[in-house]
């Protein structure tokens, strides 16, 4: 399941982000110091060290835009939230070949291990600022090609084979984290935001009724079986 989180940062959130990342003094170093023997292989960008004070500063954002977000609580039911990491890709550090993530990691910021259900990528340049660089994410309904506005975000299941295209022009600026869901199976995630989403349209149409008060019922039971708080 991919989901599209639309202006997900504020205009100020991303400016604030944009100007911290594209300061003189931003520690990027070599992507490859945090990929594991294979990932090392394919991968040729720049990470903004995560222990620097710029990288906890960024990360409170990110998180903080998360927790407000209706829509990614919807879809990732979160448990754990790995520490946002921030990575760029420009023409002499381009790609980031096909790799799967690793399917527990551990946090620097706070310690915790974290199981990777969901993947996040939160898009921080615009589309038009540079010439490449989708992200493809090899799903159960294909190849898709994710290329979004400044202040967007995508999640996609931590299961998925993916990469970032190689970057000829300017510089793809992002946020990317994973989250550890009190559902784990994308499936049954999957179903839960359907039916959350068609309840609140149905809200919207028609009000709170009996049939809706009923079919809340389901989600929260369906939740409840299978959710681990």
């Amino acid at each position: 399941m991919l989901v599209h989180l639309k202006g997900l940062l504020t205009p100020d959130e991303l400016r604030r982000i944009r100007a911290t990342l594209q300061a003189p003094d931003a520690p990027w170093i070599d992507g490859r110091a945090s990929a594991g023997a294979q990932a090392a292989l394919v991968k040729r960008n720049e990470q903004l060290a995560q222990d620097s004070a710029q990288a906890a500063t960024l990360r409170d954002i990110v998180l903080g835009a998360l927790r407000r977000d209706a829509l990614f609580f919807s879809a990732a039911l979160p448990r754990r939230i790995y520490n946002p990491l921030f990575n760029r890709y420009r023409p002499e550090a381009p790609t980031y070949g096909a790799h799967i993530d690793g399917a527990v990691l551990h946090s620097h910021s706070d310690g915790q291990w974290v199981r990777t259900d969901v993947s996040c990528t939160v898009f921080l340049t615009d589309p038009d600022e540079y010439d490449g660089g989708e992200l493809i994410i090899h799903d159960t309904f294909g190849v898709q090609r994710v290329k979004l506005p400044a202040g967007d975000a995508v999640l996609y299941p931590g299961t998925s084979l993916h990469a970032v295209s190689p970057v000829t022009r300017g510089a793809r600026l992002a946020s990317f984290l994973w989250i550890e869901s009190m559902v784990r199976h994308d499936e049954q995630r999957r179903l839960l935001f359907e039916l959350d989403m068609n309840l609140l349209k149905l809200r919207q149409q028609l009000g709170e009724t009996p049939e809706t008060t009923a079919l809340t019922g389901v989600y929260h039971n369906l939740l409840r079986q299978w959710a681990t708080p």
